[in-house]
This record gives structure tokens, sequence and C-alpha cells, in this order.
């Protein structure tokens, strides 16, 4: 029996029979936490889904925590053939009759027809201005906004093609091109800016004993209208420069381009066509389109959010089954703080009487998700004195006009906070002592200054200036050689003196002259007066200034800019925070990395590997049970055998022993 391989076979017990059915109720255990550990899985996809259903209401709640959103204006016209207009949120609402008698136009010269284009016209130098050309005066006003540019022709560019690339190449604000009308070729030159101030002017100089106005060489293309035609007026006007000119409401505007943004506050005109005699109405209002979008947007956010909290945490009765998250404290949680938000009264200060969603439309229906009253929305949007960006999102606001709100921490409380500024915030500048020479050559074109810490050096044209002509063509090349930077100055003069100052405010706002070619001719003594930083208080604690901006702390921790003004009390500052900012706030903490899912579903990942480690254990243990029972078993299995031996050996002696017996009667 010991060569008895198989469990068993001595005795004829199933010993794999048996031990499978132990083992099958010892394993029990494992498909408990298998199902334990399903449920777990289950609700960690719900809590991906509850995620998910949050982070699209945030979106939805994100886009009603704008001012800009509710603050949108429209404007309309009743004949769109004649303009267009689009607004700002610094535009207000108002009705205007607009009636436009001319557009504005860039003017057009052409030269004489010439049968090569790459043949030599002639060389010297061409200096363009711009001016306004009066003809009943016969005069040429030039514009004081703009600096004379002068190109070197030679005999590299003396060509039609080649006068046409440098005038191109030298940004003098005019567009060279060719053409060819079956005459021969011709140099057509357009003004970059349209209106009657940016009429052209072409001086020639062939150098010596060139006569500049005739029509032979380079002076061909001279043109100067007061002059005559053929002696200095030697091009042709194919257009003529002209400002568009328009009435509001009866009053005469005259400007420059057709793009008008300095006639309505917050409004830019695109002029299209003149209406002579037949005004049309230009209507500013409230764009309420994107507010109800956005409100229509949230709602429908909410009730896909309710929906599946409902899904996940409801009972079904007919069923009889409930959701994955039935009873789960987090899920309730949630629900509950999003309906204490949604339905909470707020303050009616900024808002104009506007104190919760109720007094918009919004409401919760018996079935917790949220209905829109359309028209009691579009009744308050319609009236401006009601305020619905600051019933939705985080307003700020200054009583005085020259403190602007920028933001706050989130620290901030709402109310009414005080503001005294101690010290006002200043520009960097640097001023001469003496007038500036206005004739600029080689002997002082050069410039070396530095601006807010950066040093540059820049060039002047060669010219001869009025102090205006000055300030502007130093202002233009100094920010162009601080344009990449991001930096930018002003410069200005006092009875020609000149002074340049730094757009930026505060401690590290200056402007130096460091060097150059003969500087005292253009500032005598150049003196540098450096910038700070405002100073004051916001709620009655000490703020933190920055150039322009003070910045409270704690309850008080608003940002404002100060743009000018006195020292002193300087009013307030006023704040309120909306619902959809709290929303905001609410829904962010549910969603952050240790926020409310995040923590669900840590506890559950935690219990998941709780499982694991049971699992491991309980399977470690079956082993060792599987060996005892079978070593139970084939303990067993050999005595049974030994027995069903012994058994044998009496059976045969006793048979042997009955067999003598008879034998023997």
């Amino acid at each position: 029996m010991a060569g008895l391989s198989s469990p068993g076979i001595g005795s004829g017990l199933d010993i794999n029979g048996l031990v499978a059915k132990l083992m099958s109720v010892e394993t029990q255990p494992l498909k408990a936490l298998d199902k334990k550990e399903a449920a777990y899985q289950s609700k960690l996809t719900a809590y991906g889904t509850l995620k998910g259903a949050l982070s699209s209401l945030q979106t939805s709640v994100r886009s009603l925590n704008s001012t800009s959103k509710f603050n949108s204006m429209k404007a309309t016209l009743a004949d769109t053939a004649v303009a267009t207009a689009t607004t700002t949120t610094a535009a207000k609402a108002a009705s205007y009759k607009l009636e436009v008698t001319t557009l504005a136009q860039a003017q057009k010269l052409a030269s004489a027809a010439v049968s090569d284009p790459t043949a030599s016209v002639g060389t010297g130098t061409l200096t363009i201005d711009f001016g306004t050309y009066t003809s009943g005066t016969n005069t040429f006003a030039p514009n004081e906004d703009k600096t004379a540019k002068s190109i070197t022709i030679d005999a590299t560019n003396s060509s039609l093609n080649g006068i046409r690339d440098a005038i191109n190449a030298s940004s003098a604000g005019v567009t060279a091109s060719i053409v060819n009308d079956g005459s021969g070729y011709r140099l057509v030159l357009t003004s970059n800016d349209s209106g009657a101030d940016n009429s052209m002017r072409i001086v020639v100089d062939e150098g010596v004993g060139g006569t500049n106005t005739d029509t032979d060489g380079l002076s061909q293309l001279a043109f100067d209208p007061t002059l005559a035609v053929g002696s200095g007026e030697n091009l042709s006007v194919t257009s003529e420069a002209k400002s568009a000119v328009f009435k509001l409401d009866g009053i005469t505007m005259t400007k420059s381009s057709n793009a008008v943004s300095d006639a309505i506050s917050g409004v830019t005109l695109n002029l299209l066509k003149t209406n002579a005699d037949t005004p049309t109405t230009l209507t500013v209002s409230r764009d309420t389109s994107g507010v109800k979008s956005a409100v229509e947007g949230f709602i429908k956010a909410y009730n896909d959010l309710a929906k599946t909290i409902t899904d996940l945490g409801g009972y079904d009765a007919e069923t009889k089954k409930g959701g994955v998250l039935l009873g789960d404290a987090g899920l309730r949680s949630i629900q509950d703080q999003l309906r204490q938000t949604i339905g909470q009264q707020l303050g009616t200060q900024s808002s104009a009487g506007l104190s919760a969603l109720s007094d918009i439309g919004v409401s919760f229906q018996r079935d917790g998700t949220l209905e829109l009253n359309t028209t009691k929305l579009n009744s308050v949007l319609a009236d401006s004195t009601k305020n619905v960006g600051a019933l939705f999102a985080t307003v700020g606001s200054t009583s005085d006009s020259l403190i602007a709100y920028v933001g706050a921490e989130s620290s901030a409380k709402t109310g009414t906070y005080g503001i005294k500024v101690t010290q006002v915030p200043a520009r960097g500048y640097v001023e001469g002592s003496g007038v500036a020479d206005t004739v600029i050559d080689d002997d002082n074109h050069s410039l070396t200054l530095s601006v807010d810490g950066s040093a540059k050096t820049i060039t002047l044209d060669n010219a001869t200036y009025t102090a205006d002509t000055l300030v502007a063509h130093l202002q233009s090349k100094i920010n162009t050689a601080y344009a990449s930077s991001g930096k930018s100055v002003t410069v200005s003069h006092t009875g020609g003196k000149l002074t340049i100052t730094s757009a930026k405010y505060g401690a590290d706002s200056n402007v130096q002259i460091t060097g150059g070619g003969n500087i005292g001719e253009l500032f005598g003594v150049a003196t540098s007066h450096a910038g700070q930083d405002v100073a004051g208080e916001i709620g009655g604690a000490a703020a933190t200034g920055s150039g322009q901006t003070l910045t409270g702390i704690g309850n008080a921790a608003f940002q404002v800019s100060v743009e000018g003004g006195i020292t002193g009390e300087r009013g307030s500052v006023t704040y309120s925070q909306g619902i959809a900012y709290k929303l905001d706030t609410l829904l962010q903490s549910f969603l952050d990395k240790k926020g409310t899912v995040a923590s669900r579903t840590d506890g559950i990942n935690s219990s998941v590997k709780d499982i694991d480690r049971q699992r491991s254990a309980l399977e470690a243990r079956l082993v060792q049970v599987e060996k005892r029972y079978r070593a139970q078993f084939n303990a067993l299995d050999q005595l049974v055998a030994s027995m069903q031996q012994t058994s044998s050996y009496l059976q045969q002696q006793l048979a042997t022993i009955s067999a003598q017996t008879n034998n023997s009667q």
C-alpha cells in the first residue's frame, strides 16, 4: 500500500472530492471579498461620473462669473448698407441719427507713363511728407503727427522699379506700385492713411545743378500741390485725399478714417456709404443674448448633474433597486451644499434689488431640478436699473472716478471699505533746461538714453523741425526702439524745453540721458526725476503699494489702481460676491486634489487595497487548510486500508477454520 500515489486508492475513499467540497466551503469568504470589491469599483466609477457632471457645471458657472458678459452692449443700424458698428462695455444705451455726406479716402498719385520701368529715371533725394492742402488759399499745412521721410535714389535704384522698391522699404507711410495702362508704365503712390490731413507732398532734390521742379530726371516725381502743373506738381491726382464727414443727431463731424472710434464713447463706427438727407437710426442697447445663453447653459448643466445624482444615489420604487451611491454621505453632502448655495439670499446693495436667483426667474422644481421663467428673465435684463451681473459675479466698484477696482484676494469679504492715499503714484522723467535746437544734423542726431533701466541709442532723422514735430519724431524713434521690450515714453515740450516721461509708474520708473551727440543742443542740462509707488490704506489698514496699485490685507484684500488725484481720504471700494462666484468656489472645493470627490475616492481606493490584503492573507491560509485536509484524509486512507487488510485476513482465517471444521465432521 505504501506504493500508492493517488489519494483514496487504498481505501476507496474519494479524497479529492471530499477536499474539493470542504474547500468550496472554506473559500466562501473569498467570494464575499470579490463581491465587496466589485461594489467598491462600482462606487469609483460612480464618483468618476459625478466628477464629470460637477466639472460641466463648473464650466457653465464660470461663464457667469464675469461682469463683462453682463455689461455687453450692441449697436444696430436701421440701414446696414450705410455703416456697421461695434461696441465695448463703455458704451451707453442711446439712439442716434446718422447721416454720412462724405466717405474718407486715401490720396493716390500717378506719374507720367514711361516705356521701360527698368530704365533710369534720375537720381537725388525724394522727401515725402503729409499735410492738408487748401485750394482756396493754395496752402499746404504739414501734419504734425507725421514726420517727413527722405529717400535716397542713386544709380542702384534709379529705375521706376527701383524707386518703387526704395519707397516701399522706407516706411514712409506710402505704398508704391507700377501699373501698365497701355500707354506705358506709371508709378502709383497711395497714402497708407486716408483723410484730408494725409495729402502727400513730394520734394525732389537732384543735387547741384538740378532744377528739382521740372519734368526731367527725378524731378518728374515731384508733387507740391501749391505749385503749377509741370513745375513742381508733376504727378496726377487719381484719388483725392478726403476725410469722412457725417452728422450725429445733426452735429457735423470730420474724421480722417471711415473707422470712427472717438465720436461715441464705447462705439466704433465703420462708415460704408453716403446717405445725405436720408439719415438712418443707430441704436445702442444692452446685449442680453449672451446672458440668456449662459443662464440657460447653467440650468441645463445643473439639471444634468441633478439627474446624475438621482441615478447614482436614488431609489427606484418600481424596480426596488437603489443607485450605486444610495445612502453615500459624500453624495448627500454635495447635493445639500449645492442646493443651499443656489437658493441663498444675497445682499441687494450692488445688484439693485436682486437678492436671489428666483428674482430673475430661476427656481427649484419639486423634483430638485431648476426651471427658468424666460419672461421674467427678459424683463429683468431689459431693466437698466437692475444689476444682474452683481447677482452672479464678483463685483467691485469705487466711489472715486480716479481710483479703479482691479481685483480681490481669496480672503476678501463683501462690504464697503474706505480708501486713503498718502502718496500719489508718479512716473519717472527727464527734463531739459534749455530750448531744444530744432535743426537736427550729424552733430546732434544721436541720443543714448535709459528707460526703466534699459539703455538704447537712437538716431534722429536729419531735418528742420518745429518744436511740435521734433517732439513727435523723438517720441516715435524712442518708442520704436523700445517696442520689443514693452517700454514706452511720452515726449512733450514747454516753451521748447523737452521732457521725456516713462509710461510706467513706480519707484523703478526712470528716464536718463546717458550720452550721444551734442546733448546740450537738445536738452541743455538734462535732469532726471525718479517715479514713486502709490502708498495708502484700505479699510483702515496699511496697504502695499506697487506702481499705481494698492493691495489691502485680510478682509480688505483688494487691489485698486490710483490713476491720479490728491492725497487724503479718497472714498471707498465696495465688493460683493455673486452666486456664480460662490458656486465656482464650492465646486472647486469638491473637485480639488484634496476635495470631497478626491477624499471619497481615496477612501474607496484604500478599502480596495485593504480587500487585496485580506484576499492575499486568506489565500495563504486556504493553502494551509487544504494541506491539512489532505494530510488528515491521507492518514484516514491509510488507516482504513490497514483495517481493510486486517478484515480480509480475518475473513480468510475464519473461512479456513470453518472449512476445517466441516471436513472433520
